[in-house]
Formats: structure tokens, sequence, C-alpha cells
């Protein structure tokens, strides 16, 4: 009794250990699509905490730009994340989707972030936005 009691406790370190070194990364993919409708979704979002999918205009030099949309993210893997546009997106227009906290801010749950603002800023892993760019078709 005393080695199955053993041998569990091992197998279960050695899972926990396994599980916490293959956490997944904070990312976000998505691609080149059709905003016409009026959204953009993310294929998926991998989030550290609960937060937001922003959407930022941005262009060739890759800074971010003003906000047009937002969708709210849970911690952990998010799957078809869709943003309403608040402004129109033309073909060809450049998004920046990237990962938004939920910190700072007076309220929780409500989007507060403006641009260069510390309220829902962006998130950073070793210094990089947590982002990626697509292309409006």
């Amino acid at each position: 009794m005393r080695t199955i009691l053993l041998s569990t406790a091992l197998f279960l370190a050695a899972n926990a250990v396994f599980a916490a070194g293959h956490a997944m990364a904070p990312s976000v993919t998505a691609s080149d699509q059709d905003v016409s409708g009026g959204t953009v979704t993310a294929e998926s979002i991998v989030a550290p905490a609960n937060g937001w999918m922003v959407v930022h205009r941005t262009d060739a030099s890759m800074a971010p730009g003003p906000v047009v949309g937002y969708a709210p993210l849970r911690e952990g893997e998010n799957i078809d994340v869709t943003a309403i546009l608040q402004e129109a997106v033309a073909a060809g227009d450049m998004l920046m989707l990237m990962i938004h906290g939920e910190d700072g801010g007076s309220m929780v749950g409500g989007f507060e972030y403006t641009l260069g603002a510390a309220e829902d800023g962006p998130i950073r892993v070793d210094g990089n936005l947590v982002m990626t760019t697509i292309t409006a078709q």
C-alpha cells in the first residue's frame, strides 16, 4: 500500500511539474480578413489574466494607433474573439490586435484605455507587446 501511495504521489508531482512547464504563453493568432461586416476576429488568444483584445489602427511603422474596437478576454485560451469595430475600416487598412490588461482603472469589467493611458493598458512579455497585425480585406 505504501508503495502504491508513493508511486501515486510521484506521478501527480511529475504531472504538475510537466503542466507548469508547458503553460501556454500569451499570444494572439489572427489572419487577414474581410471586415466589411463591422467586426474583426482573432482565431485564438492566450491571455495571462482577464483583460481585453484591443484593435488598434497601425501602418508600416507598426506603432499602435487609435483604438477602433475591443472585446473582453478571460484568463487562458480564448477562441474566436470578435470585436465590433467602432468606426469604418477600409480594405487595405492595417489593424493591430493586442492583449490589454484589466488593471488600474476605476471599474472592473469596463474598458477604460485611451492611447497612452495606464488604465487597462497593453501587457508585455519580456518587454514586447503581445499582438499580431492583420490587413483588412
